[in-house]
C-alpha cells in the first residue's frame, strides 16, 4: 500500500504516516481514531483545485495536513500547532458532523 489509497468511496491513509506525525505507534493510531481521539477532515478541491483533497488529522495540540490527488499522491505534506479539541470546544459552538470520505472517522467539506 502507498501512504494514501482512493478506494473508489474514501481515502485510506496508511497509519504509520500518522504515526510519524503524532509520534505514536500504528496501533495507537487505530485505537485513538476509533475512541474519536483522532479525528479526520477530508476537503474537495474546486475550480483551480478540482482533482485534489485535502485531508485533515487531529490530535491533542497537534495537526497533520496532506495534500492528495485522486490516485492518493501526496502532494504536500505539514505538521502544525492547533488548539487543542477541549479548549476549542469552550470557546465555540460545536459544528454538526457531516458524512464524508477519511477513514472510519468520516467529515467532508470543499476547499
Amino acid at each position: 500500500m502507498s501512504d494514501v489509497e482512493w478506494n473508489g468511496d474514501e481515502f485510506v491513509v496508511d497509519a504509520n504516516l500518522l504515526s510519524a506525525a503524532f509520534d505514536m505507534p500504528a496501533g495507537e493510531i487505530r485505537t485513538r481514531m476509533r475512541d474519536g481521539q483522532i479525528t479526520s477532515l477530508c476537503e474537495a478541491g474546486q475550480g483551480e483545485d478540482e482533482g485534489r483533497w485535502r485531508l485533515t488529522f487531529r490530535h491533542g495540540a497537534r495537526a497533520l495536513r496532506l495534500t492528495v490527488d485522486r490516485q492518493g499522491t501526496v502532494l504536500g505534506k505539514s505538521t502544525f500547532p492547533v488548539a487543542s479539541r477541549n479548549a476549542a470546544n469552550l470557546q465555540r459552538p460545536r459544528a454538526k458532523q457531516g458524512t464524508g470520505v477519511v477513514t472510519k472517522n468520516k467529515e467532508s467539506r470543499h476547499l
